[in-house]
């Protein structure tokens, strides 16, 4: 047992011996990573670019965009480390980096993907009322907001696994994550609970009643509205609904396996499920929106082909 307040550094055990297959590996990964950087970044030149594009939805998909970039550039660079290296051991400043990282990126991505709903819910629903309900000022403060909360919420969680006393040092994923070190922990670990259940049962839940009362709503006028209205719903609702479905898919692979025995799932299939939300969804939001938006699209081609 590791006596450890002061841990000197974690083992990530999920990684195996690929032989020369890990060069394959690390061409593949980088090549992933290099697409997400450029796809994202491209779009949100785009979004700053034009000024046209200067509307609340497109403002919200910048910040999603840029959400993308932050959460790959936490996880990538590390995984390609790690793939070369016979080693995998992380020391504790950087694991705990790493979790603030990808604990943000999943943080903003939810509350993100939920005000984009409600945002859809007043496009939709209140057309004539939209430009009064939803101001430049007030997409500002949302995106600010959800920022600050979602950094402020990790603090606090890393705060308090900080401060644990751990009996070990065993991490068993790729990369660094908050509840396999909490349960590493020697003693009670009742007050990292108690945080996180009420956070999960108050916001988390809030969250996904905001998202399915907007859709609700959006149902509603979608049936009882002109074939126009209809085809605005499904052309600016598409691209977001497969986004949170998508994202949803991976949230919740990634809760079944932290808390639930996995050792009768091979091994590859435990790693790509626990690696999807932080890699899918990086590159399916900007293909998703900017092949699905005519106008994103048609910039983005005018930028690339001049």
């Amino acid at each position: 047992m590791i006596n450890s307040t002061q841990v000197s550094y974690f083992k990530l055990v999920a990684y195996f011996d690929t032989g020369v297959f890990k060069y394959l590996y690390f061409m593949i990964v980088m090549s992933l990573y290099m697409l997400i950087v450029c796809a994202n970044l491209l779009l949100i030149v785009v979004i700053c670019m034009n000024r046209s594009l200067h509307e609340p939805m497109y403002l919200f998909l910048c910040s999603l965009f840029v959400n993308e970039l932050f959460g790959s550039t936490g996880l990538f660079p590390f995984l390609l480390v790690q793939i070369l290296s016979d080693i995998h051991t992380v020391s504790p400043s950087f694991c705990f980096l790493q979790i603030f990282s990808v604990h943000v990126y999943a943080n903003v991505e939810l509350f993100t993907l939920a005000i984009m709903s409600y945002d859809r819910y007043l496009a939709i629903c209140y057309p004539l009322q939209y430009n009064t309900r939803m101001t430049s000022n007030k997409v500002a403060v949302l995106v600010a907001s959800v920022w600050l909360f979602c950094v402020l919420h990790i603090v606090v969680v890393i705060s308090l696994s900080v401060t644990l006393q751990l009996c070990g040092n065993t991490i068993q994923k790729v990369y660094c994550d908050n509840y396999p070190i909490v349960k590493l922990a020697c003693f009670d670990t009742t007050v990292n609970n108690i945080y996180g259940l009420v956070y999960m049962f108050t916001l988390f839940f809030g969250l996904i009643v905001l998202i399915l009362y907007s859709y609700v709503r959006i149902l509603k006028v979608c049936y009882s509205g002109s074939k126009q209205t209809r085809q605005k719903a499904v052309s600016t609702c598409t691209p977001h609904l497969a986004s949170l479905i998508n994202f949803s898919f991976g949230c919740f692979f990634e809760i079944v396996q932290s808390r639930f025995d996995m050792s009768s799932v091979p091994m590859m299939l435990r790693i790509f499920l626990s690696l999807y939300f932080l890699t899918c969804q990086p590159i399916f939001n900007p293909l998703m929106y900017g092949l699905q938006m005519s106008k994103l699209r048609s910039l983005c081609k005018s930028l690339i082909y001049g």
